[in-house]
């Protein structure tokens, strides 16, 4: 069950990872908004090119830097469909992003609020305002989904 409604950047994010998912690739989406505006959509993509770092966090926020010509993004929320690893939390941190909203929690891999929980760190040089749930039920499915198919 959602705990909010799901705005349009997440629905958008949620369309990038089921494009994702129809590729092969581990079905999560992000979007990066600036005042309301959505800058850049990007889905995983770690499998074709080869990229370990092909996260779409990581996509989102290159394609929000290039296109606003900045590598700050202080003015930017971005919309994820699960909990970011460790890296894509650092990234968001460097970037400066403002908010972070993300679908569905991720236990064994996610640095926000499990595992390294990379803001709460002393060493952490920006934290966003975090939310978490919209649209959990609707991106978990969509993994549980994928990963069903695989085994």
């Amino acid at each position: 069950m959602n705990r909010w409604p799901i705005p349009d950047a997440m629905r958008q994010a949620l369309n990038a990872a089921r494009a994702a998912g129809a590729q092969g690739e581990v079905p999560i989406g992000a979007v990066v908004v600036r005042g309301g505006e959505i800058i850049a959509v990007a889905a995983n993509q770690t499998r074709e090119p080869p990229d370990p770092t092909g996260h779409a966090e990581i996509r989102a926020l290159r394609m929000a830097a290039e296109r606003l010509g900045q590598e700050r993004l202080t003015d930017c929320d971005l919309h994820v469909t699960l909990e970011p690893c460790a890296m894509c939390a650092g990234a968001i941190s460097h970037a400066r992003i403002a908010r972070l909203y993300y679908a569905a929690p991720d236990p064994k891999g996610g640095a926000v609020e499990h595992g390294a929980r990379v803001f709460e760190q002393e060493q952490c040089l920006h934290a966003p305002e975090v939310y978490s749930g919209m649209g959990e039920a609707e991106a978990a499915e969509l993994l549980r989904g994928f990963f069903r198919e695989r085994r």
